[in-house]
Formats: C-alpha cells, structure tokens, sequence
C-alpha cells in the first residue's frame, strides 16, 4: 500500500468515519482503500481513497469473506471527483465515461454526511 500523503490524510482525517458502501451488512472497523491506480501506483488524491468498513474491504476476520466488491468502490471513488480531477487521470481509461456507466448500474452516489 502506498503511503497517504500528509495533505491527504489531513482531509481524510476530517472526514466522518463512515463506510461509503453503507449497505447495511457492515462490520468491523473502518479502513481506507486506495480505489484506483494510475501509472503503476496508487492514486493519492482525497477522491480516491475510500472509507470502508472491514467487511466491504476483506480484511481482518473477514478476509475472503464475500464482501468486496471493487467495481462498487470504484463508482464511489468517481463521485468524489470533480470532471477536472479525473480528466488529470483519464488518459487511458475515460473515467468520467465509467462514472456515468457505473451511476447507470448503481444510482448516482450520495455522500454519507
């Protein structure tokens, strides 16, 4: 895991300790994943890392428990983003493109406040 840059764990440390998925099945404590990788490393912008609970991120007692699900991370992360932010990250993939394909599947993301 690359390591959170002190500006963006300045921000993530400001925000609620919330799972983003909040599906009801819940469980453990609440870890960050880095969503998405650009050029061979892990994206360190606040947008793309994600609070999740240990269950929706596998880990601790629920290790290869069933409850990650990565594309769903990944259509959280696209939300926290501006078009400007991800425009910086989508020379390859459109991810502004994948967000709206993704919002179709999921629903348009609204933040836990």
């Amino acid at each position: 895991m690359r390591p959170i840059s002190p500006a963006v764990k300045a921000k993530l440390d400001a925000e609620l300790d919330i799972c983003a998925v909040a599906d009801g099945n819940c469980q453990g404590r609440i870890t960050r994943e880095h969503t998405l990788i650009y050029g061979g490393k892990q994206i360190d912008e606040v947008w793309a890392i994600i609070k999740i609970c240990a269950y929706h991120h596998e880990v601790d007692e629920f290790q290869d428990g069933g409850g990650l699900n990565k594309e769903k991370n990944i259509w959280v992360a696209l939300n926290r983003a501006t078009d400007q932010e991800l425009l910086k990250y989508s020379k390859v993939i459109n991810y502004i493109e994948m967000r709206n394909r993704l919002n179709k599947k999921y629903g348009t993301y609204m933040p836990i406040s």
